[in-house]
């Protein structure tokens, strides 16, 4: 009797739900490298070493603790090169009589998993991924007894539901539930900003990193200097440095973006959470611990965790209940393809040319950088979201469809037509002026409105809503730009229509197949 367990490149944590209560000496872990995952959209190089090099770490804890373990490398002349292959393969191997595995996280994955019992002909329990702190289940039931669906709500509820900030009469620690009007400060100039803990590569990462190079070396971004934490110890000791130095000043920095900051007081902790390095509880209760010591405030401790058992687990949520048509939903009919400075860089906007040179070297922009600088034009241009939405999954090491979907088609780009934002996330050039230090050294002058010589966000962003005019005007949360757009004489409203269009005809498309698979050769 042999039990094949498949564990996937985004389940890589001891509590895994497939691991517990076994008989080890009658199970097999199945680990994979295979070119259908690495290449369904073309990931960064980055995120590619990253991945492979925390599953050849975790496959080695696995042994260390008594698991017999079937490792299958990339370049392995066996490897069918899918994850349906390769379990098929294995389980001829080892004569398995039973699967066990977890539920993936994306759409496209578990669909695959539901076939594994009758197209292998064994038993395939697929288990739910517990590491969530709301099952799929409760959002259902969440989602089910409401006319809108807004994250605060949920969020409270998970509050209530962990505890976390809670004080034992039910109500938020500081007397109210977020504090996000601290959170907006612009950081000073020449301040010692702290960098994420670093890692140096050792002989396991080395291979990987020489593996990636020569078979993903046409693929986005650049490979090294790599220094990402690549098992749970060093996953942890990033959590402990980001809580003893950067935590206390998170929140009130965090929607600044500096010229030379990668990463500010951000944790990019994200990446070990998605592949299950650590847990989304453990981390919210390391920070909610700082504030209890008095070694983080309020508005910083609670931005945090909002992040996390807010944001994560709704988009969660939201990805699941709306799969698979969420994948082609544009309800603002957006069709520009993606121009190619997205993808090379090269532009004269130096809030673009400063998010994605960023992406390109690190896989990693924060949330504002993502949201309002590279989506808000993204939207404000009318990009096809299908095409800015693989973007995204291409060139962030964090990126897997069930978050990074519903926060580009929902969040940032409006395509689900409102489901997740209650109003499109478009600014002009002044709101990053105001969070940032990009425009002071752009090509293009913030404070003039029109003309070639001005930010193009500024006549972006009121042809955004005249486009849009029918759809928004009545939104209660739009109701004052649109009257400022209406205090506009006929003149100047058609000055900046025109020098919008003027801008957007300047723009080169991308050329086809920077994001989407190619064949091995």
């Amino acid at each position: 009797m042999t039990m094949l367990i498949p564990v996937l490149g985004d389940q890589l944590s001891p509590s895994l739900a497939s691991l517990q209560h076994v008989d080890r000496s009658k199970a097999v872990v199945l680990l994979m490298e295979v070119w259908d995952e690495a290449t369904y959209v073309r990931h960064h190089k980055k995120k590619i070493a990253f991945i492979f090099s925390a599953m050849r770490h975790f496959a080695e804890e696995l042994r260390s603790g008594g698991w017999s373990v079937d490792y299958v490398a990339l370049d392995d002349p066996e490897n069918t090169q899918s994850f349906t292959g390769e379990v098929e393969r294995a389980a001829r191997k080892y004569r398995a009589t039973s699967i066990r595995t977890v539920a993936g996280a994306e759409y496209r994955v578990f669909q695959a998993q539901k076939t594994w019992s009758d197209n292998i002909g064994i038993p395939c329990d697929v288990l739910e991924d517990d590491r969530f702190i709301c099952s799929l289940e409760d959002f259902k039931q969440w989602a089910k007894s409401r006319k809108t669906l807004r994250m605060e709500y949920f969020y409270r509820d998970m509050r209530q539901k962990t505890g976390l900030l809670m004080n034992p009469d039910d109500t938020p620690v500081g007397g109210q539930w977020n504090f996000d009007h601290d959170n907006r400060e612009k950081p000073p100039s020449g301040l010692n900003y702290p960098s994420p803990e670093r890692f140096e590569p050792d002989a396991v990462t080395r291979n990987v990193l020489n593996l990636v190079k020569t078979r993903f070396g046409d693929h986005f971004g650049d490979l090294e200097p790599f220094s990402l934490p690549v098992t749970r110890q060093q996953a942890l000791k990033a959590l402990e440095a980001f809580i003893d130095i950067s935590l206390p000043d998170f929140g009130r920095f965090q929607d600044a973006m500096m010229t030379g900051q990668d990463y500010l007081y951000h944790s990019s902790l994200s990446l070990c959470i998605n592949i299950g390095l650590l847990t989304p509880l453990e981390v919210c209760e390391a920070a909610a611990t700082a504030y209890e010591n008095g070694d983080a405030p309020i508005n910083s401790v609670e931005g945090f965790i909002r992040q996390i058992i807010g944001w994560r687990e709704y988009m969660r949520g939201m990805y699941w209940r709306d799969m698979p048509e969420f994948v082609s939903r544009n309800a603002l009919a957006a069709k520009r393809p993606l121009p190619d400075f997205f993808w090379t860089g090269k532009t004269e906007m130096n809030c673009l040319a400063q998010s994605i040179d960023q992406t390109k070297r690190e896989a990693y922009a924060h949330h504002i950088q993502r949201l309002m600088v590279l989506g808000n034009f993204a939207l404000l241009a009318g990009i096809n979201p299908q095409e800015i939405s693989d973007w995204f999954l291409v060139v962030y090491f964090d990126a897997f469809e069930w978050v990074e979907l519903p926060n580009v088609i929902g969040m940032s780009q409006f395509a689900d037509g409102g489901k997740i934002a209650s109003k499109p996330y478009v600014g002009s050039g002044a709101y990053i002026n105001r969070m940032s230090d990009y425009c002071g050294k752009c090509h293009f002058d913030v404070k003039q409105k029109t003309g070639v010589k001005a930010c193009p966000f500024n006549a972006l962003y009121w042809d955004f809503l005249a486009r849009h005019e029918t759809r928004f005007s009545k939104n209660m949360r739009m109701k004052n730009m649109y009257a400022t757009w209406h205090r506009f004489s006929e003149e100047k409203r058609q000055e900046y229509r025109a020098s919008a269009s003027a801008f957007l005809e300047t723009l080169t498309p991308a050329s086809s197949g920077w994001a989407r698979n190619h064949d091995p050769e």
